[in-house]
C-alpha cells in the first residue's frame, strides 16, 4: 500500500557500510545538510568517528532512516525499525540498489522534499520467521523484509524438508533440495527470483515458497496467501543446515527442528518520491520487459 505522508521530520538516524568509497563524503554532505536545516543527526555506532558529535542512536526514537549503502544495508536498517515504523530513505552507494531510492547525488534535493512533505511512503509486509526445536524449546523471531531462507551447510548432499500450512498443519509435500525459501513480495525480486519464483507486485499480500534446487521436476513454487502459517519440518538427519534472514543473520538447525513463518506485525516504511514505482524500478533495475531492438 502506498499513501502519502506528512512533514515533521526533526530527528534522522543513519547507517552506513564502510566498505563503498562514497560513505565519507556522503556523511559530510549530510553534516552540512542537517547543521543547516536544524536536524539532529543520530548516526549509529560504526560511524561516529566519521561523523563525529552526532546523538545517541536509539532506533524507536527517529523520525526518518537514512541508509548509506545498497540493498543490504537497506535489509539491515529496515529490520532495525519496522516495530517502530520510522519511514525509511535509501541512498543508494552499491552496483543494483533495488530497493533504494536515490543517488548520492540527490541526497540533498530529496531531504528538502522530506522536510517539505513531497513524499510518499510505501508500506511492505514482513514476515516473523523463528525456529521451534526438536526439544520442545522455541526460538526468539526474527523480522525478515525480504526472505528467510533454510538451506545446507557446507557439504553437497540435498536436504529432506516437509512444508505445511495452516493451524493444522496440512501436508504441502515433502522433498528433497538445497533448501527453500520463503519469502514477501518485496523479496520475490531477490533470492526466490534467482530460485525461479515468480515476481509479485509488492501491495499484494501473499507468502512465497520456494525450493532451492529440487531434486524432481514436480515441485515447483508456491503462492500463499500472507494469512497462512507456514511450517518447514527438517527431516534430514544432516546437521549441516542453516536458516538465513535476509541473508545477513540466522541461526543454525538440527534435525527435527522446524521452522515457523508467518506474516509480520510489523511494515517497513519505504520514502517514495513521485515518478517512483515498482515497475519503473523493475525496467530500470533489472531490465524487465526489455526488447533487444533488431537492425533495419
Amino acid at each position: 500500500m502506498i499513501e502519502p505522508v506528512a512533514g515533521g521530520v526533526r530527528r534522522v538516524g543513519v547507517i552506513g557500510q564502510s566498505r563503498y568509497g562514497d560513505l565519507a563524503a556522503t556523511l559530510q554532505a549530510l553534516g552540512r545538510f542537517a547543521a543547516e536545516r536544524g536536524l539532529e543527526l543520530c548516526v549509529e555506532p560504526r560511524l561516529e568517528s566519521m561523523l563525529p558529535g552526532t546523538c545517541e542512536f536509539r532506533p524507536g526514537e527517529m523520525d526518518l532512516l537514512i541508509t548509506l549503502g545498497g540493498d543490504g544495508t537497506l535489509l539491515r536498517g529496515a529490520r532495525m525499525v519496522a516495530p517502530y515504523h520510522t519511514p525509511v530513505l535509501g541512498v543508494n552507494l552499491g552496483y543494483l540498489g533495488f530497493l533504494t531510492s536515490i543517488p548520492p547525488a540527490e541526497l540533498e534535493v530529496s531531504l528538502d522534499r522530506v522536510l517539505r512533505g513531497q513524499y510518499w511512503i510505501d508500506a511492505r509486509m514482513t514476515l516473523e520467521a523463528r525456529v521451534e526445536g526438536a526439544d520442545g524449546q522455541v526460538g526468539a523471531p526474527y523480522i525478515a523484509l525480504n526472505d528467510a531462507v533454510l538451506h545446507k551447510g557446507g557439504f553437497a548432499r540435498a536436504i529432506r524438508l516437509a512444508v505445511r500450512v495452516g493451524p493444522d498443519g496440512e501436508e504441502v509435500g515433502a522433498y528433497s533440495a538445497d533448501g527453500i525459501i520463503i519469502a514477501t513480495p518485496t523479496g520475490s525480486t531477490a533470492y526466490s527470483l534467482s530460485a525461479g519464483g515468480a515476481i509479485v507486485e509488492p501491495s499484494v499480500p501473499c507468502i512465497l515458497a520456494t525450493p532451492i534446487s529440487p531434486h524432481t521436476l514436480a515441485v515447483r513454487p508456491v503462492v500463499f496467501p500472507a494469512d497462512v502459517v507456514i511450517t518447514v519440518d527438517v527431516l534430514s538427519p544432516s546437521e549441516e543446515l542453516i536458516l538465513t534472514i535476509d541473508g545477513q543473520e540466522g541461526e543454525a538447525l538440527r534435525p527435527g527442528d522446524r521452522l515457523v513463518a508467518r506474516r509480520g506485525e510489523a511494515t517497513v516504511q519505504l520514502v517514495r518520491f513521485p515518478g517512483q514505482s515498482f515497475f519503473n524500478t523493475l525496467r530500470r533495475k533489472l531490465s524487465w520487459g526489455a526488447v533487444e531492438q533488431g537492425r533495419g
